[in-house]
């Protein structure tokens, strides 16, 4: 009768080690999530961070982001490792849609872009609205002015004022930001060092603070409006995407949830919000 009842719990002991090392073999079930790829801008706002905790404890699925510049957050997308992208150039983000690995592009959110620069102000642009003509004076004063360089969609705007302006910038004065990739923060502060104008998006200005001591010297130009957008990745083009989130989330963030936080991120802190609500759901419910 012992001998029955110590192989008895000798084999209900070898079955359970069995089952556990074939639930150990068994594929776990992945956890529902959306891969985003952002631009820096955002992220170093901090909204990026407050829509995916916000989304994630509505829905239970997890946002995983990570941030590049625009041209760089688009070619990572063509790896079809990231279910969608989060940009602010509209040029690349037509070619990425035509070349067949976006779907879906809709507006989210916009501020605007102004030109930073040193209290003297050495080429007088201060006041300017018209920021063409305020990058030929610039130019035409030799003064220091910093470029990311890294085609960034904060670096796309900045060459289309300057082809707007009929100019190639080039000379000891047009200075490359060896690491513009690091992003607009970084980027500013290395205009700060320099005393140079640099132009630049709001949100990263009022983040920023009296953190540098240069100034905005030439805003409100309707061309220096800062577009940001989500586009899915086309899941006709890779495998494994996470299709149904990456929609959820999309939907999410034109929705009235996620345009009403936008409407109201960062003005408690800095006075005026970081940026302004622009899907095409707000906009049909708050016509201007």
């Amino acid at each position: 009768m012992i001998r029955r009842q110590t192989w008895n719990k000798r084999l209900a002991l070898l079955l359970f080690v069995v089952a556990v090392a074939v639930l150990a073999a068994l594929p776990a079930s992945a956890a529902k999530e959306v891969r985003l790829s952002s631009t820096i801008g955002p992220i170093d706002a901090g909204i990026v961070k407050v829509f995916a905790d916000t989304f994630e404890k509505n829905t239970g699925i997890k946002v995983v982001f990570e941030g590049a510049g625009t041209g760089a957050t688009l070619e990572k997308a063509k790896t079809g490792n990231f279910d969608m992208v989060m940009v602010h150039a509209r040029k690349l983000e037509d070619k990425f849609v035509a070349d067949g690995f976006g779907i879906d592009r809709r507006d989210v959110m916009y501020n605007d872009f102004v030109i930073l620069g040193p209290k003297e102000d050495p080429a007088g642009v201060r006041g300017m609205k018209d920021a063409a003509e305020a990058v030929r004076k610039i130019a035409a004063a030799g003064a220091s002015f910093v470029t990311r360089g890294d085609n960034s969609g904060t670096h796309v705007k900045e060459m289309e004022v300057w082809e707007k302006a009929g100019m190639k910038p080039e000379g000891d004065w047009y200075v490359l930001y060896e690491i513009g990739k690091a992003g607009n923060k970084a980027t500013t502060q290395f205009a700060n060092r320099r005393n140079a104008y640099v132009l630049m998006d709001r949100a990263t200005v009022l983040t920023l603070g009296k953190s540098v001591s240069l100034e905005v010297l030439v805003e409100g130009d309707p061309f220096l409006f800062n577009y940001i957008a989500v586009i899915r990745v086309n899941p006709d083009k890779f495998s494994g995407l996470n299709v149904a989130e990456a929609l959820a989330f999309t939907d999410w963030l034109c929705g009235d949830e996620a345009q009403g936080i936008i409407k109201e991120f960062g003005a408690d802190k800095y006075g005026q919000p970081l940026f302004f609500p622009n899907s095409d759901e707000w906009k049909a419910k708050h016509p201007q």
